[in-house]
């Protein structure tokens, strides 16, 4: 099927099959994502998987942000650009993790992380995300604004709370 015959196909589904269809794409991405990871884990270990990681994932947040910016025509700039085009990344979408405002910045938590309770529902144990995260995010983040600074407030390896393995502090200095 060329671009042209997926367009045609896409444009017959009415709303209701669309967003099905964007939530299959979600679950199909997650499930790439983490066979993918358990495959390099498995072939070469977990440092040199968490290390690829790292560099894929802060590849991602950069050219997500630069393709959001454009398809849906954000000009905004500082934490109002990266909270708006937070809306349309694919983690986002996917329920990972919540922002909230609090004093002049943006806290994000994740509650529901696919990849660690994965890990930990097949007995695998958490992997160190922070780095990989910091990386993402903070490429998202200077795609929207250069500015804008990402801090790890707690990510595995961290200690975390029991029901949050994450937080993130994003703001403008």
């Amino acid at each position: 099927m060329n671009k042209k015959e997926s367009s045609s196909v896409l444009e017959t589904m009415d709303k209701s099959e669309l967003v099905e269809l964007v939530d299959s794409l979600l679950w199909q991405y997650r499930v790439i994502d983490a066979f993918w990871f358990l495959n390099v884990e498995k072939q070469y270990g977990l440092e040199s998987a968490e290390s690829i990681n790292t560099a894929v994932w802060g590849k991602v947040g950069q050219l997500a942000a630069r393709d959001i910016i454009k398809r849906f025509g954000i000009e905004e700039k500082g934490l109002a650009g990266f909270e708006k085009a937070m809306r349309y990344y694919s983690w986002k979408l996917m329920d990972c993790f919540d922002i909230e405002h609090k004093d002049g910045e943006l806290i994000a938590t994740s509650s529901n992380c696919p990849a660690q309770m994965g890990r930990l529902k097949h007995g695998l144990g958490e992997y160190a995300c922070r780095e990989m995260h910091f990386h993402e995010f903070d490429s998202f983040a200077k795609q929207i604004d250069s500015n804008i600074v990402t801090e790890c407030i707690f990510a595995p390896p961290d200690p975390h709370p029991e029901d949050l393995f994450c937080k993130w502090r994003i703001y403008i200095p």
